[in-house]
């Protein structure tokens, strides 16, 4: 799996949701709706789309198979958003 693309959609200012993110995987899969939340501790992750089911449970409706892949994909999108945060500064 190769991420092509990373678009930083919507920065917001809250406490927990801090931006949603579109990516393209092998220029031809696009996954839209990847939140960037902080979570416990300060630690910033990468939620991915999901919708709540009948009984009320939130699930992914995309996601990684393994754990090396969503981390990969993670670092990517993280990397990404500090990236277009520190370009945003400079901008200023």
């Amino acid at each position: 799996m190769n991420i092509t693309n990373i678009k930083i959609r919507k920065i917001f200012d809250q406490e927990i949701l801090k931006a949603i993110v579109s990516i393209t995987i092998d220029d031809e899969f696009a996954v839209h709706d990847i939140r960037i939340i902080r979570g416990e501790a300060g630690r910033l992750f990468a939620a991915m789309p999901s919708r709540r089911d009948d009984i009320g449970i939130h699930r992914d409706i995309v996601h990684p198979i393994d754990s090396e892949a969503r981390k990969s994909m993670e670092t990517q999108i993280l990397s990404a958003y500090h990236e277009y945060l520190g370009s945003e500064i400079r901008a200023c």
